[in-house]
């Protein structure tokens, strides 16, 4: 079966957002990092809730998780990418998975800075 493009803009949109919604669906139930920093983001909206946290601090609170999130995913399609073109150990492979995996460190560093400048003060 080969694939057709739908050049269509509606049809073509909708067909996008399916694949799209199908990866994301694929990335929380088969990645175990996903699975962690998912549920990590449920918790913080239930103690955003219980906090009565401020517009403003929801947006950031919900930044920061998108962006771990999907820095996550990226990771993810960079390390399966690699593993397809090159399963066994390569020094250079290794190499790009690292740094792959160093850009999660940015994302999750930030999120955690957010989140403490959130919910510090709601402690003292």
């Amino acid at each position: 079966m080969e694939f057709q493009k739908d050049n269509t803009f509606v049809t073509g949109r909708l067909k996008s957002m399916g694949f799209a919604l199908k990866g994301a669906i694929k990335l929380i139930t088969t990645e175990h990092s996903i699975m962690v920093q998912s549920s990590v983001g449920v918790l913080l909206m239930i103690a955003g809730f219980y906090f009565q946290i401020s517009t403003t601090e929801w947006l950031f609170q919900i930044l920061a998780l998108g962006l771990v999130l999907s820095i996550e995913g990226l990771n993810t399609a960079v390390e399966k990418i690699a593993d397809f073109i090159h399963p066994n150990y390569h020094e250079k492979i290794g190499f790009i998975k690292d740094i792959a995996a160093g850009s999660v460190f940015f994302a999750a560093l930030t999120a955690i800075a957010i989140i403490l400048i959130i919910y510090v003060p709601k402690f003292l």
